[in-house]
């Protein structure tokens, strides 16, 4: 089937269903520095909300993980199913991970089942595992038209930015930022110039100040709020990169259990 507008414009959500803790704690946060948008679910009546709330996005079963090897077969079969019944889930693509090679398992998957992401064996080599399911994610177009993920700041975690100006700091609040930028609003309209450069930009995420170059790419009017654009430079440090990677990635895990719920 083909993708709809809004993957191949946002990308697909991509979730893991009870990885495992090498998955966890190493693959999927490759993953995320990758700019891919990847969820852990653990309960199988959250995983199918997802997959009927977000149509087009990636589901890898971990079998190696939680279930019996019946219960397992049970939910692939079942979610193939309602992909052929349901429009609602008719473009999930379903993929198979497991921590040691078996033949058999492989075949009833790729054969019977038809999984469209493949059967991988990963253990413990994380650069192997990482390719692997880069080499699969892209060959389902997982992350669309977009190079890159976007946080849309809600009101509940406000993430103050303080600007240089002046001999003294301004304080800001960012209203989304990727790796590319930010955008943000001030109190008090400091009347940015274009192209303007900040050489000491400073903001906190997951409790770390981080310190940035930004250039003032624009401006646009949000109702009576005036929005500034503020692009990163060249000579950020690759360390924030990975921050803003790991904190979009975190707060996008948090709004999707809270949407699960």
């Amino acid at each position: 089937m083909a993708d709809s507008d809004q993957s191949l414009s946002l990308g697909k959500k991509i979730f893991f269903f009870h990885p495992s803790e090498f998955i966890r704690n190493q693959v999927i946060a490759q993953l995320a520095q990758k700019e891919f948008e990847v969820y852990i679910i653990e309960e199988e009546g959250k995983l199918r909300k997802a997959l009927k709330k977000y149509p087009g996005s990636i589901m890898f079963a971990c079998i190696s993980e939680a279930m019996m090897e019946s219960a397992w077969d049970e939910l692939v079969r079942n979610i193939n199913r309602e992909m052929n019944e349901n429009i609602e889930t008719a473009a999930v693509n379903i993929g198979i991970i497991a921590s040691m090679e078996n033949e058999s398992l492989r075949q009833k998957y790729l054969e019977q089942y038809n999984v469209s992401c493949g059967f991988s064996v990963m253990h413990s080599d994380l650069e192997m595992a990482v390719l692997q399911l880069v080499n699969i994610l892209n060959s389902v177009n997982a992350k669309g038209r977009r190079n890159y993920i976007r946080l849309i700041v809600d009101k509940e975690t406000k993430i103050a930015v303080n600007f240089p100006m002046h001999g003294t700091f301004i304080d800001g609040i960012i209203k989304d930022i990727s790796v590319v930028g930010f955008s943000c609003t001030f109190t008090d309209d400091p009347d940015l110039i274009k192209n303007a450069v900040f050489g000491d930009i400073q903001f906190r995420l997951q409790n770390q100040l981080l310190k940035a170059e930004g250039n003032v790419f624009g401006s646009r009017m949000d109702g009576a709020e005036k929005v500034y654009v503020i692009l990163f430079t060249q000579r950020v440090d690759t360390g924030v990169y990975t921050v803003i990677r790991k904190y979009i990635q975190s707060s996008l895990q948090k709004r999707i259990d809270k949407e699960l719920d």
